[in-house]
């Protein structure tokens, strides 16, 4: 078997057997979609949608200077986080670049779990590996401990419930837990990608199909589907939550993409990119770089990541991801245009699709936000 050949998650005959169309996705054979992924993004927003994020990479940190070695490897304040919670954090290059978004959870005094996206699991690994010398911590490589699956939808917290006696109601956004799920050691935690409520299990390969199987059986009354990472893709979209390789590049640091706030100069001590990144800080205030926003369209054609925005004949953006959306009932866009540019309803705006230019509204991120 070559190198080159895609991995497989654990649930993956599962996923064949339910007629998934797969794709190659950083290096894994994914589902794409079941069936039609307007239906599986619409049964997230009113019900509920199963997910396999096994791809995901988890790194484990441990040791007496975990805190401090996280602190110095990546841009937010890690040490500040309590036992049981998570935080949405980035990783940076020396010049400020963004490596990868992250999310930390501190699972004890001395131990912390750093989730990082697929096409990057084996850089940020590198990356904290080679950060933590003369640290007293160990860096350990656990994606292939962990099957990743998640339930996403305001029928989620029932679903679960019915499965479970951990204390889903006192599980804040940005928490996690661990507990027992239809009987299978989890981590449950609460930070969701598609702008809905849900959960996210950390559980052994060997039991992720047992757990597929009971969360399907739970949700089947109210209408939970299986979902692919086609749907995930326009969820996160409506949501205005970035995506890695799109949003947010090593060409970007944080402060050009809109998340200064995930850099924390107040902590103690120095930091990889600090110097870069207190540079680019400034610049931002002095002469705001590039801004992201959201494009609606006001016709029917789809925009695609590279395309170009414009405005009176001069390009002033570039779109970073685009769909069609299901909830809109229109295409919708993410780019990053001028500061001139970048006010909601700014006029004579649009995007060059193949050469004619379709006008788009500006609008504010997110295009969706959940009713409470």
């Amino acid at each position: 078997m070559s190198s080159n050949a895609p991995r497989h998650t654990a649930l993956d005959a599962l996923h064949r057997s339910l007629g998934a169309t797969m794709t190659d996705f950083a290096g894994w054979d994914m589902p794409l979609r079941y069936g039609s992924e307007r239906d599986e993004h619409l049964a997230v927003r009113t019900k509920a949608g199963l997910f396999d994020l096994s791809h995901m990479g988890e790194i484990t940190v441990t040791g007496p200077q975990a805190a401090a070695l996280l602190n110095y490897a990546l841009v937010g304040n890690i040490a500040s986080v309590g036992v049981g919670r998570a935080r949405y954090t980035m990783i940076c290059q020396e010049d400020g670049g963004i490596l990868d978004d992250l999310i930390v959870y501190r699972l004890a005094e001395t131990e912390y779990m750093v989730v990082a996206n697929a096409s990057n699991a084996q850089v940020v690994l590198d990356a904290l590996t080679e950060r933590a010398d003369g640290f007293d911590a160990e860096v350990r490589d656990d994606r292939d401990a962990y099957a990743l699956i998640a339930v996403q939808g305001p029928e989620s917290p029932g679903i679960l419930k019915s499965l479970t006696d951990a204390d889903l109601d006192g599980l804040k956004y940005y928490a996690g837990l661990p507990g027992t799920v239809a009987g299978v050691p989890a981590l449950i935690a609460r930070t969701g990608y598609t702008g809905e409520d849900g959960f996210e299990l950390f559980v052994a390969p060997a039991d992720a199909e047992r757990l597929w199987q009971a969360l399907t059986e739970a949700g089947a009354p109210v209408g939970l589907v299986p979902c692919g990472l086609s749907c995930r893709d326009t969820l996160r979209l409506e949501a205005g939550m970035p995506l890695y390789g799109h949003e947010l590049t090593t060409s970007l640091t944080p402060f050009d993409a809109g998340l200064g706030r995930v850099v924390k100069f107040e902590k103690e001590g120095d930091f990889v990119g600090r110097k870069a990144l207190e540079a680019a800080a400034e610049r931002a205030e002095k002469n705001p770089p590039r801004v992201l926003v959201g494009l609606i369209a006001e016709g029917r054609r789809v925009p695609r990541a590279g395309y170009t925005v414009v405005a009176d004949g001069t390009v002033i953006g570039e779109v970073t991801s685009g769909a069609p959306s299901p909830t809109l009932g229109k295409p919708i866009a993410i780019a990053y245009v001028d500061a001139a540019h970048a006010a909601p309803g700014s006029a004579g705006v649009g995007v060059d699709i193949r050469g004619s230019h379709e006008p788009y509204e500006v609008v504010a991120l997110p295009f969706y936000k959940r009713q409470k």
